[in-house]
């Protein structure tokens, strides 16, 4: 194994093998430990998309939620799951099923859209107009703008969906979906994420669909392997350990090494880190 990849590997803690209940375990006395430890909170919120990862991360937290409340007697933590199109999603009914899995405290809904135009809009009177992929940053940072609103407003804290397959490609939107408080699924790929979901009895079209960030709107439901330009059986496989196709190889560790700004903290006058 290269060295490169064995680095990367053990940043994002990936196991090439995994129990699937363990790691199920794992997430879900994450979530409770951190509530027990922090007597002010009341809950966790995240945003649900109708995707893997935000359904698996939504599951897990409701779960952790479900044993709090039974440990305490009491239901004294909630889940927030937020629904946050940009006017009409194209994929609502899969977010309607994600929620009917998941079966959250509550469910809130803020369509993003009127805030991005207006903020699209502002900057355009300053002179600066937004290019379609920049826009697409802009819902990002709006939908996690809206769950700091209501995590502030109920006591709770974001959940990120973070993962090992899209933390080695920097494929999220700094400060967008990139920031969050707690990212519990952190350290899977994306095969290791769907075993866990068909362990829970996910609906099957939540997990085995095409996994798309949907930002830009001159490309709609971009498939993310195609913007990547290599597929998360790929990189899984990479994640693993395993050998996979120079070109692919290359690409992914291109992704990675261009997006390190992304995984790392601000930058102080202390940290030298980013010179080499």
């Amino acid at each position: 194994m290269a060295m490169l990849q064995q680095q990367i590997i053990e940043e994002l803690k990936v196991q090439p093998t995994i129990d699937v209940e363990q790691e199920i375990r794992k997430s879900i006395d994450f979530l409770k430990e951190y509530a027990k430890y922090h007597p002010f909170l009341k809950g966790f919120v995240l945003g649900i998309s109708g995707g893997q990862d935000s359904t698996l991360t939504g599951k897990l937290a409701q779960m952790a939620i479900d044993e709090l409340n039974e440990e305490a007697g009491a239901s004294s933590y909630s889940f927030w799951a937020v629904r946050l199109p940009y006017g009409k999603q194209f994929d609502e009914k899969d977010c309607q099923d994600a929620l009917d899995f998941i079966q959250p405290t509550k469910v809130y809904t803020v369509n993003i859209k009127n805030a991005v135009d207006a903020s699209v809009n502002a900057l355009l009177e300053a002179g600066i107009t937004l290019s379609d992929f920049a826009k697409g940053n802009e819902k990002a940072r709006e939908r996690m703008k809206v769950q700091y609103s209501i995590a502030a407003s109920n006591d709770g804290v974001v959940l990120g969906t973070d993962h090992a397959a899209e933390a080695v490609t920097g494929f999220y939107t700094k400060y967008g979906d990139g920031g969050a408080d707690l990212m519990p699924i952190f350290r899977l790929n994306k095969r290791q994420g769907r075993a866990i979901l068909k362990h829970l009895n996910c609906p099957v079209h939540l997990y085995e669909k095409v996994p798309t960030a949907d930002l830009e709107e001159n490309r709609p439901a971009l498939p993310d392997e195609a913007a990547l330009g290599v597929t998360y059986e790929q990189i899984d496989d990479y994640l693993e350990g395993k050998e996979i196709p120079e070109q692919a190889r290359e690409k992914l560790e291109g992704h990675y090494l261009r997006s390190m700004h992304k995984r790392n903290m601000p930058i102080t006058v202390f940290d030298d880190f980013w010179k080499q």
